[in-house]
């Protein structure tokens, strides 16, 4: 009877991991959509200058590659921290996802300093379609990405706290999940709006 229980115990945690990684594959679906649809006007609008400057006089490129190395970096990490979960490395989890926020934020705090650079030189989103689209893509993506942070530093806090239990690790899954989709997207971002602009 003790082991038909534990059978039942197994089966509905299976079920439950299955209907969560459903449901938030369906998720990141919606942000699929979200992410063309921002490309799409993106890719009407890059020419809409209005008189002012283009990608290619306006992007710092070193900066630009900088903040690629540490998000794909970050992404290298956050793998770790999950080969660290699977094998039951508490420690090493919170190291690896230690590194992975760092970098994480130091990639957020780039942008924020390329933002916060163009609009002092009078390039905000207000100066052209063109610069509307980007500040809105690109924004929406570092949106992204700090939403991402305060998930991982609120994982991090109950990790910390507790063991790598099945929850946990659910959890910790849903979250890499996450995080790889955003260094996917900062991947089309790279190419579509700052390659292509040289």
């Amino acid at each position: 009877m003790r082991e038909n229980t534990q059978l039942m115990v197994i089966a509905e945690d299976y079920s439950e991991d299955r209907t969560t990684l459903f449901g938030f594959w369906l998720y990141l679906m919606t942000d699929v959509v979200l992410f063309a649809s921002l490309f799409a006007v993106y890719a009407v609008l890059r020419s809409n200058t209005a008189d002012g400057p283009a990608g290619a006089e306006i992007f710092s490129m070193p900066l630009v590659a900088t903040e690629t190395l540490l998000l794909l970096s970050s992404s290298f990490t956050c793998g770790l921290a999950l080969l660290a979960a699977q094998a039951g490395n508490r420690a090493k989890v919170l190291f690896s996802l230690g590194a992975t926020f760092i970098l994480g934020a130091c990639f957020v705090a780039i942008e924020a300093i390329e933002f916060a650079k163009l609009v002092a030189d009078g390039f905000g989103p207000s100066r052209s379609g063109f610069l509307s689209s980007y500040f809105t893509l690109v924004g929406t993506h570092g949106l992204h990405v700090s939403l991402g942070l305060l998930w991982m530093l609120v994982l991090m806090a109950v990790i910390f706290f507790r063991d790598l239990s099945r929850p946990i690790m659910r959890k910790l899954l849903l979250m890499s999940l996450f995080w790889h989709f955003l260094d996917i997207v900062w991947i089309f971002i790279f190419t579509v709006v700052y390659l292509l602009a040289l």
